[in-house]
C-alpha cells in the first residue's frame, strides 16, 4: 500500500514532469490536415474520383463538403459511393458545409431533414452552415430570428447524433450601434448545441482578434477554416505566405475548442494543386 508520503513525492514527480512538457504540446489538435474542398470547385465538379485522389496523394487525412443536394448528390456520386471513394482513399469527412438556405429563409423542414441524412450517411459529426445571404442578415432583428432558428436546428441535429456549427464571414461582424450580428449568434443561442467554425482568414479581415473570440467563447470553435492573407493586399494566399501568425494561433488551440481543422482558400492564382500543396506543407512542417 501506497503511504502518504510515497504517494506526496510521486505526484510531485509527476507534476514536475508535466510542467516540463511545452505547453504548445499539451494543446495540440488532431495532426490530420484538412482540405475543404471548395477550394477545388473548379475541379472537383469535372473529376471527383480524380480531385479525391490527388487530394489523398498529397497527404490530406481529412476533407469538408460543400455543395450537397438529393438530386446530384456529392459532385454526381450518391451518399454510399462518396463514403466508399473516401474510405477507398483512407480519407474522413469530419464535417461538410450544407445549404440552409431554404430553411432559414422559408422554414422547409425538408431541406433541413435531408441535410441531416446525407450528412449521417458520409459518417460526419459536424453539420455545418455555410453562409447567409443578404436578406437573411439585414439588421439585428435578422440575426435574432436566424438564431432562434438554429437552436431548433440544431436540437434536430443533436437527436440525429450530429453537432450544429456556424461558419462565418466578415459581414456578421458589422456594426448595429455597438452590437454586431455574430454577437447575437454568440449570445441567443445555446453554447451546448451550436458551436462555430471560425474562419480565420475573414475574422481577421473584419478586424477581429480570434484569441480574444476564444479567450470569450472557451470550447466553443471546434472547427477552423485556415488560410492566409496577402500582406499588401489582404487577398487571399497559400498559407505561410502571408500575414496571419498560425503558429500563434494553433498554441490556442485547446483554448479554444478545435477539433478539426480545414485549409481552404478561396480564390486561387497558381495551380491549385500546387497551391493546396504548399498550405499542407507549411501547416504540416512548420505548424503542427
Amino acid at each position: 500500500m501506497t503511504d502518504r508520503r510515497t504517494f506526496i513525492q510521486q505526484a510531485a514527480v509527476i507534476s514536475a514532469g508535466l510542467l516540463a512538457i511545452p505547453t504548445d504540446l499539451l494543446s495540440k489538435p488532431n495532426g490530420k490536415v484538412g482540405l475543404q474542398l471548395y477550394t477545388l470547385r473548379n475541379q472537383i465538379s469535372k473529376d471527383v474520383r480524380g480531385v479525391i485522389s490527388r487530394v489523398a496523394n498529397i497527404g490530406f487525412r481529412e476533407v469538408e463538403t460543400y455543395g450537397y443536394s438529393l438530386k446530384g448528390g456529392f459532385w454526381g456520386l450518391n451518399i454510399k459511393e462518396f463514403r466508399s471513394l473516401l474510405k477507398d482513399h483512407g480519407l474522413k469527412s469530419p464535417s461538410g458545409h450544407y445549404n440552409f438556405e431554404p430553411y432559414l429563409g422559408t422554414d422547409n423542414m425538408d431541406s433541413l431533414k435531408e441535410n441531416i441524412e446525407a450528412a449521417q450517411g458520409i459518417r460526419q459529426k459536424y453539420l455545418t452552415v455555410p453562409y447567409l445571404s443578404e436578406p437573411l442578415r439585414k439588421n439585428l432583428d435578422s440575426y435574432k430570428i436566424l438564431a432562434a432558428k438554429l437552436n431548433q436546428a440544431a436540437v434536430l441535429a443533436r437527436k440525429a447524433g450530429l453537432q450544429l456549427v456556424y461558419h462565418n464571414h466578415d459581414f456578421e461582424f458589422k456594426d448595429f450601434n455597438g452590437t454586431t450580428g455574430y454577437d447575437i449568434l454568440l449570445r441567443e443561442t445555446d453554447p451546448s448545441d451550436l458551436k462555430f467554425e471560425l474562419d480565420i482568414y475573414w475574422t481577421v479581415k473584419a478586424g477581429k482578434n480570434p484569441v480574444a473570440l476564444f479567450e470569450q467563447n472557451p470550447g466553443r470553435y471546434v472547427l477552423w477554416h485556415v488560410k492566409d492573407m496577402e500582406k499588401v493586399d489582404k487577398t487571399f494566399t497559400e498559407v505561410g505566405s502571408g500575414s496571419i501568425d498560425y503558429k500563434q494561433l494553433f498554441a490556442k488551440a485547446k483554448l479554444s475548442g478545435m477539433k478539426h481543422f480545414f485549409v481552404e482558400q478561396d480564390v486561387i492564382k497558381i495551380d491549385p494543386y500546387e497551391s493546396i500543396t504548399r498550405s499542407f506543407q507549411h501547416v504540416k512542417n512548420n505548424i503542427l
